[in-house]
């Protein structure tokens, strides 16, 4: 069923690159105050582009390959996700890194999923780097974006325990049943002007 992002709040722009299962828990949410107003993907050929296509919801590409570096590659991305007039941005499994330029477009306005307890194991393989180390507790972190790799202020975390018997895979589909439930609440929460920001620290408004 489509999302009707006419009349409902906050606009959500959503960049993705694979399955886009956190995507398809925003597109299920039935929450007042938001919608996913669009998608972005760098993968021509990302399921997340067929869940937005099968929800009614618009989406753009624009490929890595056909830019210069990554300041180009950013540009890009910005231009895609302004098209749908977004309030927030939101990285869901977004498996690029944008340069600086999307913050300075976008200030306080981009969130990520990741993962991991940041600030530990940062980067493309948090699940697989917590295994190797021997973590073990890891979890998910929701964050804004700053200009640093999995660096900006945290507004939620929840932790998960690692098993013994844990390999990536099972590993990360544990951690993926608390992203579905945490992405969304915290969207809403987003939408609704409950945070601010103070150095590093996430603060709900004394009157959110």
């Amino acid at each position: 069923m489509a999302q009707d992002s006419s009349d409902i709040g906050a606009r959500i722009v959503v960049l993705a690159s694979g399955s886009g299962s956190n995507l398809q828990v925003l597109l299920d949410a039935v929450e007042s105050g938001w919608s996913v107003a669009g998608v972005v993907s760098d993968q021509p050929d990302a399921r997340a582009l067929r869940r937005a296509a099968a929800a009614e919801v618009p989406s753009r590409v624009v490929e890595w390959g056909d830019h210069a570096d990554r300041n180009e590659f950013t540009d890009a991305i910005c231009a895609a996700a302004g098209e749908f007039d977004p309030d927030y941005i939101v990285l869901a499994g977004f498996m690029r890194v944008l340069g600086p330029s999307a913050v300075v477009q976008f200030p306080d306005r981009i969130i990520n999923i990741h993962p991991s307890l940041l600030p530990a194991f940062p980067g493309a393989h948090g699940v697989r780097d917590a295994l190797a180390y021997g973590a073990k507790v890891t979890g998910v972190t929701l964050h804004f974006v700053d200009e640093h790799l999995d660096h900006g202020p945290i507004i939620a975390q929840e932790a998960l325990a690692v098993m013994p018997g844990d390999d990536e895979a099972a590993l990360h589909s544990r951690i993926q049943v608390i992203e579905h439930r945490l992405l969304p609440e915290v969207v809403t929460r987003l939408a609704a002007g409950e945070f601010e920001i103070s150095g590093r620290k996430v603060k709900r408004r004394v009157n959110a």
